[in-house]
């Protein structure tokens, strides 16, 4: 993730105090006096009466690194959700989808296994968002909440929980994905963190360049076979896109902590969203070569065969999925294989632009920018007490 810039999120400049939520919508009460997720189930009676008296034990510091992440988290359960309603498992612990035959069968050209994946992946992502939410109540501090920025459309395709339609957080529908992460675990002279500047290369150069559908947006979409590969493929490589996002956030954030128990708990969840990247960077790399053209908005995308000319080699090699030993704090020392990058300054705010830049808030408002833009200079601002 790069660092942000004071061009972004110019469009939201001035949007804090004329546009930011009710406080009631995110306060203490209100957390209290609802689910803590849509469709994903509620904390205990229990939880609830052991909190109602807490006092705020956590500084304000701390209380930000794990606000700022557990919105990240209702994001990621969000698309998650979506994706699990189209071609993942149905169930007692990720319902409220039918599944989409043709979307799920394409799919699974990259591993047969996808749907049990990204089941377990919506799991996680929801449990890590009622967790963080649930410990900041539990210590006294306010938790995130998006709810009232449920206003996206969403897919219509058959299969979708259809009482979610217009209620989405995310859009799927027009992303804009940077794979240069394929290259920067495969470097092994190159870390952002020491060579801010490097450029690393596409995995997929089609991806950076127009919007991108990753789930069929109507049943329209399922019709035309290549497209829909192509769709697939692109959840694909939005999957570990998204993940190795977190993978490097958590361990980030972690090094302004003052709390040991904040410490333990993002280091605690940052190690599975590693597992998560690895996973969906392994299955990224079975995507069938294709070419399609988007019929809606004419926009074409290639998957390349990554083992061949003109890709091929160490930096494109599909099984090559452990990181590659890069430098790390000094070129004098060693290589060593790492998370990269780990550098905390604006780490936050760069988390917020990355997203932003891939388009996954596209129809978002004005007042949600700005809540995340808060939560976000919130976690930046924080400075570890020793």
């Amino acid at each position: 993730m790069r660092e942000p810039t004071t061009n972004d999120f110019s469009q939201k400049e001035n949007l804090e105090e004329r546009a930011k939520p009710p406080k009631s919508s995110i306060s203490r009460r209100s957390f209290l006096s609802k689910s803590l997720a849509v469709g994903a189930g509620t904390i205990g009676a229990g939880f609830f009466i052991n909190t109602r008296t807490a006092r705020a034990s956590l500084s304000t510091g701390d209380a930000a690194l794990l606000r700022f992440p557990a919105a990240l988290e209702i994001l990621e359960a969000d698309f998650w959700i979506q994706y699990n309603e189209l071609g993942g498992i149905n169930d007692g612990e990720v319902g409220g989808g039918s599944g989409n035959a043709l979307y799920t069968k394409a799919i699974q050209v990259l591993d047969e296994d996808m749907a049990v994946y990204i089941h377990d992946n919506t799991d996680d992502e929801i449990t890590h968002h009622n967790f963080l939410n649930a410990y900041l109540v539990s210590q006294g501090a306010d938790p995130a909440n998006l709810d009232s920025f449920r206003t996206l459309m969403g897919s219509t395709a058959t299969g979708v929980n259809t009482a979610l339609i217009g209620k989405r957080l995310t859009n799927l529908t027009q992303l804009t994905l940077d794979t240069s992460w394929w290259t920067r675990y495969r470097d092994d002279n190159h870390n952002p963190d020491l060579d801010p500047a490097f450029t690393f290369p596409q995995a997929v150069p089609s991806l950076a360049i127009g919007e991108h559908t990753a789930i069929p947006r109507t049943d329209a979409d399922t019709k035309h076979k290549a497209f829909l590969q192509a769709i697939a493929n692109t959840a694909g490589f939005h999957f570990p896109t998204i993940e190795q996002g977190g993978n490097s956030l958590y361990p980030s954030l972690a090094q302004r902590a003052s709390s040991v128990e904040v410490l333990r708990i993002l280091i605690s969840i940052g190690p599975t969203e590693t597992m998560h990247f690895q996973t969906w960077s392994d299955k990224a790399g079975n995507a069938p070569p294709v070419s399609a053209v988007d019929p809606v908005t004419g926009v074409s995308v290639t998957f390349p065969d990554l083992n061949s000319p003109p890709f091929g080699g160490e930096l494109f090699q599909t099984n090559l999925i452990m990181p590659e030993p890069c430098p790390f704090l000094s070129r004098s020392l060693p290589i060593v294989s790492i998370i990269r990058p780990t550098k905390t300054e604006g780490v936050a705010n760069g988390a917020l632009t990355f997203l932003t830049d891939m388009g996954l808030f596209k129809g978002q408002s004005g007042a949600f920018f700005a809540y995340m833009q808060g939560l976000a200079n919130d976690a930046d601002a924080a400075v570890r007490v020793c």
